[in-house]
């Protein structure tokens, strides 16, 4: 998984251990891997890949439950080999077995290649119920990794065409690149990834096949894909497909498949939906679970991918915390302070916050904002700490709306550098938290509505982000006039700034 894709991504919220844990081991294919393990008995023959031999996959379908399903053998066969990546099941090569260990005599049959070996219940089969959760998605995360690389495999039909004379696989004429496959299989999960804990990590909903697979394929900026283009994404869709049946049985994602009517009905064209399709869930909806979330997360750090979750900087300093989450959408901010003051003495957490919101370097007013957002959830503990800095410059304005909001008596007025300093840092941090968003003309009509000549004072306010909020509010200014008097007192701020006066 690359880590140039998404190089940094929003905070994902992550269940506990324990509950991930209990996912994986009610996985589908992860618990008969389990199963297999138990059932397995020292010296069990194998193939020269570690493999069940093929008069003992009945068994072991009937064991899982799967004797009646046509494909009840394939699926014992995927179950093994699931076992055996993860250690569940350990393999010892024919070489290697000395007299007397269990299987010898089978291994010595001159009725088996000597390539076989034989296999047996792993040590690490006893941190499925005695290991703790991490142990158990350790070997859940092996799991994964073992059907990703089957997932990127061609079908079984591509590979038999593509044999040469010699019963090698012909590459060329597969026209399949192993690293080419896994590498696209690992972009469509870290879109899917991203897709999911966009917006706060809510995660809402399932994400149509179309739109993965369009993510992949349609260049950045196309507006009206070609028909290549087009073809490509129904190819892409169709391997994703195959793909995500594949993936489902581990626990990474729920998925509703193309509908097969939709397929038949495609032929040879091109399977898209039109745009008046009200009903696009035929065409493939996927969701990463949230055990799916934890694995995707877990390849995207190995990859050296910065991948956030809430709870990150529950052992941090207030400098982290503010600084991180100053770059979160609010509802994850939110989080992530909760979880900060867990655990903390309130008075002494409250004044680690505002000293670290302190600060006239660019990312000074976001920090203010998100400690404001900190302090809302602070309960009537830390109000000597606000007090305190009532007449600091930096978080006076801040402390006096703490104040107010609930309503304390014995709140001293602000001066007016101070009311003028607060108003120039308050639309500072909006416009690093949201850009210049919709909502920010009305926040700044109803923080200059009360000042008369507001912007004859403000050019001279000593904030460094004065010349910049004030070339904001002259382009989103509602007011005509005061937009006009805005550009001005930006042109005179950035004089001063220039001049050093």
């Amino acid at each position: 998984m690359s880590a140039d894709a998404h190089p940094t991504l929003p905070p994902v919220r992550l269940h506990s251990e324990a509950e991930l844990a209990r996912d994986a081991l009610v996985a589908p294919l992860f618990a008969r891997a389990v199963r297999l393990a138990r059932w397995a008995t020292p010296g069990t023959p194998v193939g020269p890949g570690g493999e069940l031999l093929a008069d003992r996959l009945p068994e072991a379908a009937r064991l899982l439950g799967l004797a009646d399903d046509a494909d009840g053998t394939a699926y014992a066969g995927e179950a093994w080999r699931v076992a055996v990546d993860t250690g569940l099941i350990e393999v010892t090569d024919a070489e290697d077995i000395e007299a007397g260990d269990p299987g010898a005599e089978v291994v010595a049959d001159d009725g088996l290649p000597e390539a076989f070996g034989v296999a047996g219940p792993g040590d690490d089969l006893a941190l499925v119920t005695g290991g703790a959760p991490g142990d158990v998605l350790d070997l859940w995360l092996a799991a994964l990794d073992a059907v990703l690389a089957d997932a990127a495999v061609p079908d079984l039909d591509d590979l038999v065409e593509a044999l040469d004379a010699g019963g090698e696989i012909d590459f060329t004429r597969l026209d399949w690149n192993p690293q080419r496959e896994a590498d696209f299989l690992d972009g469509v999960l870290a879109n899917l990834y991203l897709l999911t804990v966009a917006e706060g990590g809510a995660g809402a909903g399932p994400v149509p096949l179309p739109v993965l697979a369009a993510s992949m394929v349609v260049p950045d900026g196309m507006a009206e894909p070609s028909n290549e283009v087009l073809e490509q994404v129904s190819d892409a869709m169709m391997r994703l497909d195959d793909q995500f049946r594949q993936l489902e049985p581990i626990g990474l994602v729920e998925f509703k498949p193309v509908d097969e009517e939709l397929m038949a009905e495609a032929d040879d064209e091109e399977l898209l939906p039109e745009p008046d399709d009200e009903d696009v869930s035929r065409y493939g909806m996927v969701r990463l679970t949230p055990l799916g979330l934890y694995g995707i997360r877990a390849r995207m750090l190995e990859a050296g991918v910065e991948a956030p979750a809430i709870g990150d900087l529950a052992d941090k300093g207030a400098d982290a915390l503010l600084d991180t989450v100053a770059g979160y959408p609010e509802d994850a901010a939110q989080a992530e302070i909760e979880q900060w003051f867990e655990g903390r003495e309130l008075p002494a957490a409250v004044a680690d916050l505002l000293a670290a919101a302190r600060g006239a370097d660019a990312g000074g007013p976001l920090r203010r904002l998100r400690c404001q957002q900190a302090l809302a959830t602070a309960g009537p503990a830390a109000e000597p700490v606000v007090r305190a800095v009532l007449d600091d410059p930096e978080l006076g304005g801040l402390a006096r709306v703490w104040l107010a909001e609930r309503g304390t008596g014995d709140v001293p007025a602000p001066s007016e550098a101070m009311v003028f300093w607060l108003t120039v840092d308050t639309i500072a941090a909006q416009l690093a938290d949201d850009g210049e968003s919709d909502e920010l003309p009305a926040l700044m009509e109803s923080l200059t509505a009360h000042h008369t000549g507001f912007f004859a004072t403000a050019w001279r306010v000593e904030h460094p982000a004065t010349a910049q909020v004030l070339e904001a509010m002259g382009r989103l200014h509602p007011d005509r006039k005061s937009a006009k008097e805005a550009r001005k007192a930006a042109f005179k701020a950035r004089s001063r700034q220039s001049s050093g006066a």
